[in-house]
């Protein structure tokens, strides 16, 4: 079955976090985390709409600079959202530089920081120089994102700061149907992805849609489809796919529960491993999981396939193990794999 969220990782697992996934069908991507991101091409980045910060030590922010330069001179509005503190780190950052020759920018940050319970907005528009503008602050039940196609969700856990955990989340996969479109007669295009979205949207069955085509001389074809007449005909709804990414935190029954509870049924669980077992002291010392414990929430979130990364420096040459003991404790007596692929495949 094709994906709708393409993800990867940006860096090794060794290297800085952060996850890329690519809206396959809407021509833009989301990214999970801030760190080093040279490896993204420039294009890739581009294409990005909504940022999503676990928390602000320097691994997972140091990237914020080459986006900010990537974006600056565009017409965009970049959202990003981040756990208390948020707003002053990217005040911050913005403040360490000149703005006297960006009046005419159309360029700008939506940033919303995370409380428990409350979510406060922040403007900083290029053309004031990025002077702030408090936005509002609304009531927060745990839904960073809401949109026709999917939403993001998040978790609080514990790093002796916030560290937020995320979960995007397909809300139903529609499929079309290959061989009914082809006894339509008119071939595949991105009126089809028209035709999905006025179905997430709920529209009426008189909504019409229309497909556009270019014959092999050139010529130009259309046809109009009322949305009633080929919804069921065409596509078929299935389970939505679910992806979750998990950093930096120690594992306590607290954080275990929220994990496990914001990563169920994911088909891709992106969890951090930066210790192994033997080193569980350090791990706990410095709040983060081990491989281990990694494959222990991957077990008890009921997750399809766990991949781990953000391996400490200190196991350089030794992943295997990492992956191994990950992949141990998540299968138990199951067949045991590799936990090491960046897969964006999606069984069903």
């Amino acid at each position: 079955m094709s994906v709708t969220f393409a993800a990867r990782l940006v860096n090794g697992p060794f290297g800085d976090p952060g996850l890329y996934v690519d809206l396959r069908w809407e021509g833009r991507a989301l990214l999970f985390d801030l760190g080093y991101n040279d490896a993204l091409p420039a294009a890739e980045v581009l294409r990005v709409s909504h940022i999503f910060v676990s928390h602000c030590h320097m691994d997972h922010f140091i990237g914020f600079d080459r986006v900010l330069r990537l974006f600056l001179a565009r017409e965009k509005t970049l959202h990003l959202f981040g756990p208390p503190g948020i707003i002053g780190c990217v005040e911050g950052k913005l403040r360490g530089y000149t703005w006297n020759l960006v009046e005419n920018y159309g360029f700008a940050i939506a940033v919303s920081e995370v409380h428990r319970d409350r979510v406060h907005r922040v403007l900083f528009p290029a053309a004031t120089g990025f002077l702030p503008e408090t936005v509002d602050s609304a009531p927060f039940d745990g839904i960073l994102l809401d949109e026709s196609a999917f939403r993001v969700r998040t978790a609080h856990l514990d790093h002796r700061i916030y560290s937020l955990g995320f979960a995007l989340e397909e809300k139903s996969h529609l499929n079309v149907d290959k061989d009914a479109l082809a006894r339509l007669g008119v071939p595949p295009g991105p009126w089809l992805s028209d035709l999905k979205q006025a179905i997430r949207r709920g529209e009426p069955d008189e909504f019409v849609v229309t497909a556009r085509w270019r014959l092999p001389g050139g010529t130009e074809q259309s046809q109009e489809f009322r949305l009633g007449n080929v919804r069921d005909r065409l596509v078929r709804e299935t389970r939505g796919q679910k992806i979750a990414y998990v950093v930096d935190t120690i594992f306590t029954p607290e954080n275990a529960a929220r994990i496990a509870e914001l990563a169920y049924g994911a088909d891709l669980f992106f969890c951090e491993s930066p210790f192994l077992s033997e080193d569980e002291w350090q791990a706990s010392k410095r709040y983060h999981l081990t491989a281990r414990q990694a494959g222990l929430l991957g077990r008890a979130a009921n997750v399809r396939k766990l991949v781990v990364f953000h391996f400490s420096p200190r196991y350089a040459g030794q992943a295997e193990r990492i992956y191994r003991e990950a992949q141990d404790a998540f299968l138990g007596c199951r067949e045991k794999g590799n936990g090491s692929g960046e897969s964006d495949t999606w069984d069903e």
